[in-house]
């Protein structure tokens, strides 16, 4: 089985030396006294040899590999690598540390500063994106295009927050490999004004951060309890208002409110994961419901219609200044700027399904663990501003 940096870097020290093996002939000789030093056995001319490649981590997995590869070329020229032709043989092989190993090593100078789970969301941000295109590069050998190269993919799926915070982590990188003498400048630098923001778009009108105390109070006053009840519910799941206003007792079980696809926009099942807080929600609407199929019960055995909550927020004093669907684009900011929540699972709770096939198929899974516990953080903020209305 393949090595992998963290076998490399978690290799400790035993009483006597041991081989940690990746493929080729190519191996890790961990010492008693815990250094690490690359070895490559070999063959020539009928005669059993062994390179060194150097310690880790001055040379990492990927340098290590990149110099078996070197060596192998040089003997299916005839040649005896050990000689030193491998360097000669491969000129583009790495140079130095790679991004990726720099950002390791980055990333491990201040993780004890940080809380865990934004050590982790640093981390995770950067393994999406950056690793994949540029993780092997030798950080000498990455200029601004090959960064802004990679930023745009991630612009393009209008990620626009991932960008901006996947260009300041980056720049940090580079400024740590300055200082420690690992690259020569900061191309990050470079991309402040290269990144291409798209017109801004149209969205439905949406609550702020800073007005939700105002919010919760003038929620508290509205007279209607179903209608009030309902309000604090879609905001609590964040779904959208056709989906909350049609919806059946008998889709809630539990802490799961399952919503079927013929009532979906993308025509699939949706599973909201419900908290504490937004169970209590349903359960009120459940018994001034009584014993009618839908939850949101109007007149003439149909439910409340599509313009109930629209026009409440209309009485609240939101007059295009809020909109029930609006409560969607909060809590989609507020969680992606909150940095705690893969963008899959904030997509995923939005019932947005990705049109590529295979990350479809992936979501398939629907994050719900994962959902479950950031709407349990969401339901919690919720509260927090509530709490705050009280002091006003």
């Amino acid at each position: 089985m393949p090595l992998t940096d963290a076998a490399c870097r978690n290799a400790k020290a035993r009483e006597r030396p041991y081989k940690l093996s990746d493929s080729g002939g190519l191996y890790l000789l961990v010492q008693t006294n815990g250094s690490r030093l690359w070895r490559m056995n070999y063959r020539f001319e009928g005669r059993q040899k062994t390179l060194s490649f150097g310690p880790y981590p001055v040379t990492l997995l990927a340098d290590a590999r990149a110099k078996q590869l070197a060596a192998k070329r040089v003997l299916q020229a005839g040649a005896d690598p050990a000689k030193g032709v491998a360097q000669t043989e491969n000129p583009t092989a790495p140079t130095g540390p790679t991004l990726k190993a720099v950002t390791l090593d980055w990333h491990a100078a201040r993780r004890s500063a940080l809380s865990p789970t934004y050590a982790a969301m640093v981390l995770r941000l950067l393994e999406m994106d950056v690793f994949p295109d540029l993780g092997d590069t030798p950080i000498r050998d990455v200029t601004a295009p090959m960064l802004l190269a990679t930023l745009r993919k991630v612009e393009a799926r209008g990620a626009l927050v991932l960008v901006r915070r996947q260009r300041e982590f980056l720049g940090q990188i580079f400024r740590y490999a300055v200082a420690s003498g690992l690259a020569e400048r900061d191309p990050a630098a470079d991309l402040r004004d290269a990144l291409k923001t798209p017109a801004r778009p149209k969205h439905h009108a949406s609550l702020q951060a800073k007005d939700m105390p105002e919010f919760f109070l003038r929620l508290r006053a509205y007279e209607g309890e179903q209608t009030r009840t309902a309000i604090a519910l879609i905001l609590h799941t964040f779904v959208r208002t056709t989906e909350l206003r049609e919806a059946r007792q008998s889709e809630f079980d539990g802490m799961t409110w399952r919503i079927p696809a013929a009532r979906m926009k993308m025509d699939r099942d949706h599973i909201v994961p419900l908290t504490t807080k937004s169970r209590a929600l349903v359960d009120r609407l459940l018994v001034l419901a009584g014993d009618s199929e839908w939850l949101l019960p109007g007149v003439r055995g149909k439910p409340i219609s599509q313009n109930t909550l629209l026009y409440a927020l209309y009485r609240m004093g939101y007059h295009s200044r809020i909109t029930t669907h609006g409560f969607r684009g909060t809590a989609s900011t507020i969680l992606n700027e909150s940095g705690l929540f893969e963008p899959d699972w904030i997509e995923r709770q939005l019932a947005h399904v990705p049109g590529n096939a295979v990350r479809a198929a992936y979501n398939a899974a629907q994050h719900l663990a994962d959902r479950r516990r950031m709407m349990e953080w969401w339901s919690d903020y919720l509260d927090a501003q509530e709490a705050v209305a009280d002091l006003l």
